[in-house]
């Protein structure tokens, strides 16, 4: 498929609410597949929050009790994956026969991750990608990823994988997708900042591929009563404006950004444009160095414990 619908959906969580989180993502891609579209980018950490103002009763040396308790209400809205959640996100995914990608908070062992999850047309989880590199205070409450899940895969609309906020900040980690072959580069975000724009504008040009950003519009009215955001109980008071956008390879604004409330934004992307873009400017192929220049990725699963039986050895038995 050469050209198709694209859109970005930027829009709130019910904030640590994973099923009725779900149940408005339903809605949201059913809408967007009436508007045409074959892939839909939700924002980072819809499912189902990304704690904005929140520090979690942490200063250093001192953890208290109700930051304690802020963070077993977060765990207990993340979610497992594969789960049930996924399952019906997927069947969302399915029943508007698109490429859903979605930020949730996944939940293993004691540990949460800030995730991205890929959902093809069939509803199948097609892989994942778990953020490398939370940011300042993010790295209170979620883990890091490892090199396993930098993930490219192979869809009827084209090769795509997400990273996640200032992940695109990482020169090393976006030249690994660009060698990836990435066409959809989608970038759920909770960077709603006027300069987020220049940012996707020159990850497009620089990959020559489209960029998909999405970011949450979030109210304190979003957020139940006890959340204690240190921005306020003002229920109108914005806690992320929003900005999602899309890119063309050659840096063009194609859709966005767009700062006043919950939206949809699409565009029609012709997957032809990557190679118009790719004619003079191919930074993993022709304009590379690697006689000068070479980066090394490590993919294996980085585990804190690794447990080895040697079959040699047999059953361990008394005696």
């Amino acid at each position: 498929m050469q050209s198709f619908t694209a859109a970005v959906i930027q829009a709130a969580p019910v904030v640590f609410d994973a099923g009725k989180t779900v149940e408005k993502l339903k809605d949201l891609a059913a809408d967007a597949a009436r508007r045409g579209a074959r892939l839909a980018v939700f924002p980072e950490a819809f499912v189902s929050a990304y704690p904005k103002g929140l520090d979690f009763g942490a200063r250093i040396g001192q953890r208290a009790p109700e930051g304690r308790d802020d963070f077993r209400r977060y765990w207990d809205s993340s979610i497992e994956v594969p789960g049930p959640e996924t399952a019906a996100i997927g069947a969302a995914a399915k029943a508007g026969r698109m490429v859903l990608v979605v930020g949730v908070i996944e939940r293993e062992l004691g540990t949460l991750y800030c995730n991205a999850l890929y959902f093809g047309p069939d509803g199948r989880l097609l892989g994942k990608h778990r953020k490398l590199m939370p940011t300042a205070m993010e790295r209170l409450v979620w883990g890091f990823g490892d090199g396993s899940t930098l993930s490219v895969v192979d869809t009827e609309l084209g090769r795509l994988g997400a990273v996640i906020c200032w992940e695109n900040y990482m020169p090393l980690l976006r030249m690994a997708m660009y060698a990836k072959g990435i066409q959809l580069y989608c970038a759920p975000t909770a960077d709603d900042r006027d300069t987020w724009l220049s940012t996707m504008r020159h990850v497009a040009l620089e990959g020559r591929c489209f960029v998909l950003s999405a970011c949450q519009y979030l109210k304190r009215g979003d957020c139940p009563a006890d959340y204690a955001a240190v921005q306020g109980d003002d229920p109108q008071r914005v806690l992320m404006r929003g900005g999602s956008c899309i890119v063309g390879p050659l840096g063009q604004v194609l859709a966005g950004p767009h700062f006043e409330g919950e939206t949809i934004l699409t565009a029609e992307l012709d997957l032809g444009e990557i190679a118009r873009g790719k004619y003079d400017f191919d930074v993993a192929g022709h304009y590379a160095r690697p006689d000068v220049f070479r980066l090394h990725v490590n993919e294996r699963p980085a585990p804190a414990v690794v447990f080895e039986t040697d079959p040699a050895e047999g059953p361990f038995t008394e005696g």
